[in-house]
């Protein structure tokens, strides 16, 4: 263990203590289950009196996070976001988890309100109905309607949220730095992935990004009468409440009302697509989260979007990437697409192209009889996502989370209308994708950047020559250099010079009997006049020669021919 984990455990003993009995209870249960010995397997039971051993380990791992509270059910749902990390069964499985959050009493939320804003509810409001519409991990939601008359809904963080994110998220810090030291968690990068997850967290935790996100929305979609977004009253916002209209609709989820209403589905389905694909590829800006719940159908097919808490950016490099990427699958080229995920994603020191590559041939063979208004781009991003995760490369967040809605937005409209395809809806794009790639304005911004690093190049490179030169001519250039394997061997071959002068030293003092003695003036097992010195010299050697052997095993060069 490191000393840096060390104040990572002294702080919030209580929480590392409840965490530890959760973590055990069901890592028991995940050993009992490898015993298939019925008896115990009933032993261990969850919150609805089931057999957790009888459940499968990604279920058990939900089970543990949705156990250990609202800030362990979001981590959940961030990493359900990252199949390239956890793997897709278990992003799978974490999609399901629910934070079932208890509502902060009415006094406490006015109470907080009227801190934030700064006068009391009766006066900010003619209404605010106490009880909430809903309540979630981070906060709480409530019907208003302002002085002026607009029926808006007002996002309340829920009380005392931000230490208990800051105390978990520092019992997972500590996790992490332990979980480095476990072979089989190390590849997953825990520490980077908390880190992470850390930084999501935090910026959920700040209501006042998500109103920036409605207001940049609400801008760009002003003019556009197939969408409608909610305007936030940014004098009725903080970074803990927050303010906007509320848009009223039938939410994708109630499919039969929608029909009974007489609505088109397919065309709502098809609308929807087309506006996150251009969200995506035209502004590189999108509404990150279009699972049903959080989209609504207004009067003459309009759709409404809610809950801008995430929100994904891409780049133009990366935005280019993924646009590779999809023509890569959609035209079936294994190269193009091998070459796209090694450059996107950081990849392990031992990674085996090769090897990716037949999985790539594979999984693009599996696609390439079937029809193109027959495949599904959603189950096609999974198995590629799954394939990524084997050969243990991590995709950039950007990319993950744009996968994800991608694969969100296919089951979504497949709800709608089972007939939908999403990438039947994208193969119009493809034209404008190359165009924009031969666009006179794309070719400029790229001879730009090319020409600003140039200059810079320009500027720095005859000054580090001049400093190396110089370094040079007064014998001040040091070459150093470091090689990963080779502290190792260096420890080993130095312990074991140690070990054998250790021994020969130990056998001189034995052979000529230098004091103090054992058995001086007596004889024991025919023992006589042994060195007490030279005797536990032989013993440490001896222990010293088994430890460096131990270690040369372990590192399976002992009889290596290579």
């Amino acid at each position: 263990m490191r000393i840096t984990s060390i104040p990572h455990i002294y702080r919030n003993v209580k929480r590392w203590t409840e965490i530890v009995s959760v973590l055990s209870k069901y890592g028991l249960a995940d050993w009992i289950s490898r015993l298939n010995v019925d008896f115990f397997k009933d032993r261990l039971k969850d919150r609805d009196g089931e057999a957790l051993a009888r459940h499968t380990p990604e279920k058990r791992i939900r089970q543990a996070l949705t156990e250990l509270g609202p800030t362990f059910i979001k981590l959940g749902q961030l990493l359900s976001t990252r199949p390239d990390l956890v793997g897709v069964e278990l992003a799978e499985e974490l999609k399901q988890l629910q934070a079932d959050v208890p509502a902060d009493p009415p006094d406490l939320v006015c109470s907080l309100v009227e801190e934030e804003l700064g006068q009391p509810v009766s006066e900010l409001f003619a209404e605010f109905d106490d009880i909430p519409m809903a309540s979630a991990s981070i906060g709480q939601v409530h019907a208003a309607r302002l002085a002026s008359g607009e029926q808006v809904v007002v996002k309340v963080q829920h009380a005392g949220i931000e230490e208990t994110v800051r105390e978990d998220l520092d019992v997972l810090a500590g996790l992490a730095l332990l979980a480095e030291r476990v072979p089989e968690l190390a590849a997953y990068r825990p520490s980077a992935t908390v880190a992470e997850m850390g930084r999501v967290l935090r910026r959920e935790l700040d209501f006042g990004r998500e109103e920036r996100n409605l207001q940049q929305f609400c801008v760009r979609y002003k003019e556009d009468p197939t969408v409608r977004i909610p305007q936030p009253f940014t004098e009725y916002c903080t970074a803990r409440v927050l303010t906007m209209e509320r848009v009223d609709g039938i939410s994708l989820e109630e499919r039969v009302r929608l029909l009974a209403e007489g609505y088109d589905l397919e065309e709502i389905a098809r609308r929807g697509a087309r506006l996150y694909l251009d969200m995506i590829f035209e502004y590189g800006i999108y509404h990150a989260d279009p699972h049903p719940g959080n989209l609504v159908v207004l009067p003459g097919n309009r759709i409404g979007l809610l809950d801008f808490g995430m929100v994904g950016r891409l780049e133009e490099r990366l935005r280019e990437d993924i646009e590779e990427m999809l023509l890569a699958i959609t035209g079936h080229d294994v190269s193009l697409l091998t070459a796209v995920i090694v450059r996107i994603g950081e990849t392990p020191p031992d990674l085996e192209e090769r090897a990716l590559a037949v999985d790539v041939a594979d999984f693009l063979s599996d696609y390439a009889t079937q029809p193109m208004e027959q495949l599904n781009l959603g189950t096609a991003l999974s198995d590629m996502t799954q394939i990524i995760h084997r050969h243990k490369i991590k995709l950039p967040a950007q990319v993950a989370m744009l996968l994800k809605t991608l694969i969100t937005l296919e089951g979504t409209g497949k709800l709608l209308s089972p007939t939908f395809s999403l990438l039947e809806l994208l193969q119009p794009l493809h034209r404008r994708m190359l165009f924009r790639r031969l666009s006179p304005g794309r070719q400029w911004r790229k001879f730009m950047r090319f020409y600003v690093e140039t200059e810079r190049l320009a500027e720095i490179l005859p000054r580090r020559l001049t400093e190396i030169l110089e370094q040079i001519q007064a014998g001040k250039f040091d070459v150093h250099l470091y090689h990963r394997a080779l502290e190792p061997s260096v420890n080993r071959l130095v312990l074991g010079m140690l070990t054998s002068a250790l021994f020969l030293g130990s056998s001189w003092l034995l052979g000529n009997q230098v004091p103090p003695l054992l058995f001086p003036d007596n004889v024991y097992l025919g023992f006589h006049q042994i060195s007490i010195l030279g005797l536990s010299g032989c013993v440490i050697s001896i222990l010293m020669g088994l430890r460096v052997l131990r270690a040369i095993g372990k590192s399976g060069h002992l009889d290596s021919k290579d």
